[in-house]
């Protein structure tokens, strides 16, 4: 066994590590006392009032497979697509580790390419998929934004713009994109010195409002690269979990090593992207899929 497959087996053991391999603003909601109850499919809680306001939600037009397609998002009815199947395992155990309970996760590549932006978004499409759960992305790599490949929209407000202007709300930055159960805020206009927006007060407390909103909300945050390390260790103090991307045979034994050692008891999986395989034969008539190359996980 080679010295980075040890590391990973004492991951696992001590910290619970899940080592995988791939290829309208809401108003705020307060839960009474005597909600009832549901099971999702997954059999974890639901909360029945929280379904009920998940379902009005207002979506507007919502997108085309081939829109989905285009912004390189996984589609829920292509369920023989190996991206599909690995974004519904991956979130599968994260909901396992959380044990049903909503969390913050911050996705970051190794270094910068890996891949992090798109399994960020695809993970939150993977969350809103399921009727009983909303997603919120939120792109916090300052440095170099994606958020305008799924809103089309370059000038919208975003987090720097909250975080700067006092008079901003929430509601404002908090926009839907076409997928039911599916929000993100921007990045807004890049700043000189991003790391110096992570440590605000306000970013925190940003992120436990929308941790609250809704119970069945899982906050996925969109982070710089580890290699930008004074950014993404502030961003990681403000989350629950941590999902590594490196980029297939892009990336050393070191650097996954050093990436446990700063990562710690957050370590949620390490998400190999862009494995090569033969392409998924989609169905007569059906869009290609936008999911990843040789995608396969591993508990």
């Amino acid at each position: 066994m080679s010295k980075i497959e040890k590391a990973l087996t004492k991951a696992r053991e001590e910290r619970g590590n899940l080592p995988v391999t791939v290829a309208a603003p809401v108003a705020e909601e307060t839960r009474t006392p005597g909600t009832a109850v549901a099971a999702d499919r997954g059999g974890y809680g639901v909360s029945t009032s929280s379904i009920e306001t998940i379902a009005r939600m207002s979506e507007g037009q919502l997108l085309s497979p081939e829109d989905l397609l285009q912004r390189g998002i996984i589609h829920p009815e292509h369920t023989q697509d190996p991206g599909v199947q690995i974004f519904r395992e991956l979130r599968t155990k994260i909901l396992q580790q959380s044990q049903g309970r909503n969390g913050v996760i911050l996705v970051s590549g190794l270094r910068a390419g890996s891949g992090s932006s798109f399994v960020a978004q695809n993970l939150g499409a993977a969350f809103a998929f399921d009727a009983g759960k909303t997603a919120l992305v939120i792109d916090c790599n300052l440095k170099n934004p994606s958020m305008q490949r799924l809103t089309n929209n370059a000038s919208l407000l975003g987090l720097t713009d909250y975080l700067e202007n006092p008079e901003i709300d929430i509601g404002e930055i908090i926009q839907p994109i076409g997928i039911k159960r599916y929000r993100v805020i921007a990045a807004g206009e890049k700043r000189p010195i991003p790391g110096e927006y992570f440590t605000m007060p306000k970013m925190a407390r940003l992120v436990e409002s929308v941790r609250r909103r809704y119970g069945e909300r899982f906050i996925i945050l969109d982070a710089p690269p580890i290699s930008d390390f004074a950014d993404f260790q502030i961003l990681a103090e403000l989350s629950d979990y941590v999902i590594v991307v490196a980029r297939y045979a892009h990336s050393t034994k070191a650097e996954i090593e050093n990436c446990l050692n700063a990562v710690q008891n957050k370590l949620l999986g390490i998400v190999f992207n862009d494995e090569p395989r033969v392409p998924w034969k989609r169905e007569r008539n059906s869009p290609q899929s936008a999911g990843p190359r040789g995608s396969e996980a591993a508990a």
